[in-house]
């Protein structure tokens, strides 16, 4: 018994009985951690919550404010638990179990409540802390750092993760696009195929800015679908879409940049190429038109078809509805030219005038007379860039013309050029415009401010013109074809080689050559530069009378039922296009197909590999004219003793950006009119009359040579009114075929404005090589006047008038 009760003892200690010890409360985990948070949130004011204050200790803090409001409780369920303060034998436990913890093993203590401590004292701690936490935080190393955060969250809900997720993703993501340089953005979006790089424009709006305005990636896009066509036709697009762009003064300010001219182009192309032929079943609108004339001319200009007719009338027409808009009437005869460019409309007819037309108010504002025979062509020439040679042999590129021009041939022989008046200039009507007994064949065009130049030479009708910059070719029923300085009036080249009547022309300006269809069967290929023949296309047995040119392709339509299509650069032939069974009457080619009209059908074929597409018409008379742009086709045919005009759309309803591409690639988008060049002009001309006037006494070695001439022929100083030298004056009383060919260089010097002797001899001397080239065969004679049906009307011999802006 007494070893029982013996003390147990040692140094320093000693075991004391159960009855004997004190009694002693015992204190749970979670009431220990939160005295001890509750100890830590009032340390710096030296008090805790139900502790009494420790006497003998002085603080000057005040005490702290009252918060304005409580921040929001911060759930702690499935939470990470601040680190424990008292030490636990089986380390920090889970977060899943920290509220409420179970006490160390071998130790009684009462269960805890079933409840978390409360929480807003908790959350308030843990936001105290943070500071703290976030200055050893930031005191690791990066290594560490990322230790830490790893473990932070390998112990966080899915919640937490995402929304660090949705914080984390923008602030790590990289838009490469905006960040690397123009020229490696091009490079890595040129491997994307189209409906990637659609998609991509998707993305944002950045992306679809730098998508849409990249013209290098267009361009390549363009090239590797095959679209591409060269010759300037693409570059000539974008000028017209930037110049639309300007005078519709977009795009706005602080609004997203347009797409490149060339994202334009390759959805139009693209559309063009697939549109005509996967859409079986276009939009189709059929209305009569001109009652049961014949239409000899068909326009589609700025969403307007223009008709005109044999019957003297001109219409213009809705393609949308077919409703007649205006019908311009004022011709006494047959109208069978017509050219048009923006609202001004220009006509010629069998009675012998020009017409110039107010295509939105349908009025006649002008009336030109002064050829004496039916205007059988026209054509307006619009400024643009060309190369040319000046007068000192350097090729130099200027704006040509310098303002718009009309040129106008007729089956009088000859060829004149007027400006084009603009919209409010004065209006001019000729002598007998408004009096059908009155011939306005007789009417003196120098009382015409705006006639130019009278162009002779060609010795029979002219039947076919083309015009560009400074450059006119003319064919004609004399078998010849002559090229001709609008500008000067001068006569560059006379190309001889036809045996027939010459009936169709086309030309080339920046391939620098013209080409021109005959009815001996052949299509010639003149160099501008020369005057030679470059080709000569053989293999239609009968009239050509059509061609038709674009940048990659020459089509040539005969009346033998077929067409062909050449390389216009090497004449080889490409393909023949051989199903109608008569002559072709009418037809349009672009770079990916050829419409032709014949014996009452009108067939659409593939250009690139000359095969049949299909039959937009059949079963009807006759096809008169076809005419296509963009998403449009029209066509005038003849069908129950009716004529009947056919629209076709081919676009659907979200094609509305769908731009067509216009025959030739003249665009009516930019200024016809430059006031500063225009001033130059005036000024260089006010220069040029004034040495004229210095010039008007003295002759030149061949102007005296055609003033004896003159004077042996019976001629004398009363018959020039105008005190002019003879070689100035009309010369009708030559009767020789040489002495008229001779006058017919002095009728070309007196129609052009002042040239100087040098020009002169120059151009003589261009012309002698080209009519006896090694390579062109002689010039057959001639039918007598007696013999030919448009013999012109014999006028008495006026003064000329010189040239003036």
């Amino acid at each position: 018994m007494q070893e029982e009760e013996s003390v147990v003892e040692g140094k320093g200690w000693k075991m004391i009985k159960r009855d004997e010890s004190e009694p002693r409360k015992e204190v749970g985990l979670a009431e220990a951690i939160e005295r001890y948070g509750r100890k830590r949130s009032y340390s710096n004011e030296n008090m805790m919550e139900g502790i009494e204050a420790i006497p003998g200790l002085v603080t000057n803090t005040p005490p702290r404010k009252k918060a304005k409001s409580h921040p929001p409780p911060i759930n702690t369920i499935n939470s990470a638990a601040p680190p424990s303060p008292l030490p636990s034998p089986h380390g920090s436990p889970p977060p899943e179990s920290i509220w409420p913890s179970a006490p160390p093993s071998g130790h009684s203590s009462p269960q805890p409540q079933a409840q978390a401590p409360v929480q807003p004292d908790l959350s308030l701690t843990t936001l105290l802390a943070l500071p703290s936490l976030l200055s050893h935080f930031s005191s690791l190393p990066p290594s560490l750092q990322s230790h830490v955060l790893l473990t932070f969250l390998r112990h966080s809900p899915l919640s937490v993760l995402r929304t660090l997720h949705s914080v984390l993703t923008p602030t790590l993501a990289r838009d490469f696009l905006t960040l690397l340089p123009p020229e490696l953005v091009s490079l890595i979006l040129s491997f994307l195929p189209f409906p990637d790089l659609a998609r991509a424009s998707r993305v944002s709006k950045s992306w679809r800015a730098i998508i849409d305005s990249d013209p290098v990636l267009w361009r390549d896009l363009l090239k590797g679908t095959r679209i591409w066509f060269g010759h300037d036709s693409e570059t000539a697009f974008s000028d017209a879409i930037m110049a639309r762009r300007r005078h519709q003064g977009i795009p706005a300010p602080n609004s997203l940049p347009l797409p490149h001219p060339y994202k334009i182009l390759f959805k139009s192309r693209h559309l063009t190429r697939s549109r005509w032929v996967t859409n079986q079943e276009p939009k189709r609108l059929t209305f009569p038109a001109h009652g049961r004339s014949v239409v000899t001319c068909l326009i589609f200009s700025h969403g307007r078809i223009i008709s005109a007719s044999d019957d003297h009338s001109i219409h213009v027409y809705s393609p949308v509805t077919g409703t007649l808009i205006r019908s311009l009437d004022g011709h006494d005869g047959g109208v069978w030219a017509l050219a048009a460019t923006k609202n001004t409309l220009v006509s010629g007819s069998t009675d012998r005038t020009v017409r110039i037309w107010d295509l939105e108010t349908g009025r006649c504002t002008h009336v030109f007379g002064g050829h004496t025979s039916t205007v059988r062509c026209l054509a307006i020439v619009k400024p643009e860039m060309i190369d040319y040679e000046n007068e000192h042999g350097i090729m130099v590129r200027e704006k040509w013309p310098k303002r718009p021009l009309i040129v106008t041939g007729s089956r009088d022989h000859s060829l004149r050029v007027w400006t084009l008046p603009r919209p409010g200039d004065e209006e001019y009507r000729c002598y007998g415009a408004d009096d059908t007994e009155v011939d306005p064949s007789e009417e003196d065009v120098d009382d015409n401010p705006y006639h130019k130049l009278h162009l002779e030479g060609h010795d029979h009708a002219v039947r076919a013109l083309a015009a560009r910059g400074r450059t006119l070719v003319s064919g004609s029923y004399d078998c010849t074809v002559r090229i001709w300085d609008i500008i000067t009036g001068d006569c560059k080249w006379v190309l001889v080689g036809h045996t027939q009547k010459v009936y169709s022309v086309v030309l080339d300006i920046n391939r620098n050559l013209a080409c021109s269809g005959s009815m001996d069967g052949t299509v010639r290929v003149w160099n501008l530069s020369t005057g030679q023949c470059q080709h000569i296309l053989a293999g239609h047995t009968s009239l050509v009378g059509l061609l038709g040119l674009s940048p990659s392709y020459l089509v040539s339509a005969a009346a033998d039922s077929t067409l062909r299509v050449w390389d216009p650069d090497s004449g080889e032939l490409r393909h023949t296009l051989a199903a109608h069974s008569g002559a072709i009457t009418c037809f349009q080619h672009d770079e990916f197909k050829v419409l032709s009209g014949s014996d009452g059908t009108l067939k659409m074929w593939d250009i690139r590999d000359g095969t049949q597409v299909r039959d937009l018409l059949t079963g009807i008379v006759g096809v008169w004219q076809v005419v296509f742009e963009g998403r449009w086709c029209v066509a005038a045919s003849n069908r129950m003793d009716s004529t009947v005009l056919d629209v076709w759309d081919f676009g659907n309803d979200e094609d509305e950006d769908w731009e067509g591409e216009p025959p030739g690639g003249l665009y009516d988008e930019d200024s016809d009119y430059d006031e500063e060049e225009e001033e130059d002009l005036d000024r260089t001309q006010a220069e040029v009359d004034a040495m004229d006037q210095d010039l008007d006494g003295v002759l030149s070695d061949a102007e005296f040579g055609d003033a004896d001439q003159d004077q042996e022929l019976g001629a004398t100083d009363d018959d020039d009114h105008e005190g002019r030298p003879a070689a100035w004056r009309g010369l009708s009383l030559s009767t020789d075929a040489d002495d008229s060919t001779k006058a017919s260089t002095s009728r070309e010097t007196s129609a052009s404005h002042y040239r100087s002797r040098s020009s002169a001899r120059t151009r003589s001397q261009r012309e002698a090589p080209s009519s006896a080239g090694p390579s062109e065969p002689q010039l057959r004679m001639l039918p007598t006047l007696e013999e030919t049906p448009t013999r012109p009307r014999t006028r008495n011999a006026g003064h000329r008038r010189r040239w003036q802006p």
